[in-house]
């Protein structure tokens, strides 16, 4: 089976840096380490991402394989010879320019697994804590009906490529001071599948395909957070000659919530307190996302102060237990206050020792506006 690009397997650009390629390694290995992981493919995946990362992180490797893919410019040089242990001048430009060399062509009837897809699903803050099943709709490249996926007409047969005999590659040679050479090409008649339509299918144009839109259904786990991606398996392209399909990769995004924050599997909101309440004491309800539950705040509590309600925050998304809600108090200064309550302040002012400026003296900030101005 043929490697996939190490690019797509950590689904950056070739342009990505260093920083953006190790940040992709980190994101999918967690996600696919066998130890969290239980998917039967999880081991096999995570150990394609830690290749990948391997060659993409080595400036030198990374090199070599921007230069030569998975093909080894080394394979096929044989034992030592005239040439320093190359085989000769021959095999240098057959494996370079694409001849034997020892490597192996690829059958172009063999199976392949058809492509993956990409769905981005936007929750409620609600939703991605609890989990949710849904259906959505995707487009992608099915089979064509009529033609069972062949490309030809119904009644009629795909005729094996006359120019390539059903290789799907031509072998072009060449003259050069070294020699005669020969370079391996994609075959230009059949594009490379060694087949030939005489009669294509009306509906599909003889690619065998056809777009459609396909309702999924989809079950979202509780605990799933933004940035994060859920793979069904099976639902993307179909294979290619009879190959498995390609998976569906669902990226979910989390809409913020007006009250509450998330920070992994804990919840974080502020809870607004009078300064009675705070120097006094009160016991006093909290919004969570499970219910409203009671609060007790000690007297003589100060803005700022935390408040851990466990068990109260997120369910991982793995099944590792779940989250707390954290409370962080604020104490609520009043803006609009009656001669009472001023009076009253006034007193309590006096009996911590306080001073408090009398209305009718000038305020400090006066004072400092107008040092300011030099008066």
């Amino acid at each position: 089976m043929s490697k996939r690009d190490y690019y797509e397997v950590l689904g950056v650009a070739k342009t990505a840096s260093k920083d953006e390629i190790k940040k992709a390694y980190r994101k999918l290995s967690k996600q696919y380490h066998p130890d969290i992981n239980k998917a039967p493919d999880a081991a096999d995946k995570f150990k394609e991402i830690k290749e990948a990362y391997e060659v993409l992180s080595d400036d030198q490797k990374k090199a070599h394989y921007d230069q030569f893919g998975h093909t080894d410019p080394n394979q096929g040089f044989g034992g030592a010879g005239d040439f320093g242990g190359f085989g000769g001048f021959e095999d240098i430009f057959s494996t370079f320019f694409g001849g034997g060399g020892g490597g192996r062509r690829r059958d172009p009837n063999a199976p392949r697994q058809g492509a993956d897809l990409q769905y981005t699903m936007t929750l409620k803050f609600e939703e991605a804590v609890f989990g949710k099943e849904t259906e959505i709709e995707i487009p992608r490249e099915e089979n064509c009906d009529n033609c069972d996926g062949s490309g030809a007409k119904p009644g009629t047969k795909t005729e094996t490529c006359s120019h390539c005999h059903g290789s799907g590659q031509l072998n072009v040679e060449q003259n050069t001071p070294f020699g005669r050479i020969v370079n391996r090409r994609v075959c230009n008649h059949c594009n490379g599948t060694g087949k030939y339509i005489p009669n294509k299918c009306s509906t599909c144009g003889g690619s065998g395909k056809v777009k459609k839109r396909r309702k999924i259904s989809v079950k979202i786990p509780a605990g799933i957070d933004d940035g994060q991606q859920l793979r069904v398996s099976g639902q993307g392209e179909p294979g290619i000659n009879g190959g498995p399909s390609g998976d569906l990769y669902v990226v979910f995004r989390v809409r913020e919530h007006e009250f509450f924050e998330r920070e992994g599997d804990d919840i974080y909101c502020e809870m607004p307190v009078t300064f009675a309440q705070a120097a006094l004491g009160d016991e006093i309800e909290v919004p969570t996302l499970h219910g409203k539950v009671k609060l007790k705040v000690p007297a003589g509590t100060q803005t700022g102060t935390r408040f851990r309600l466990k068990g109260k925050g997120v369910p991982n998304v793995r099944g590792y237990g779940q989250g707390d809600q954290h409370i962080v108090i604020l104490v609520v200064t009043p803006t609009n206050i009656s001669e009472k309550q001023k009076q009253l302040l006034r007193e309590f002012a006096d009996i911590s020792g306080q001073v408090v400026p009398n209305e009718q003296e000038e305020s400090f900030f006066s004072k400092v506006k107008r040092a300011f101005k030099g008066d």
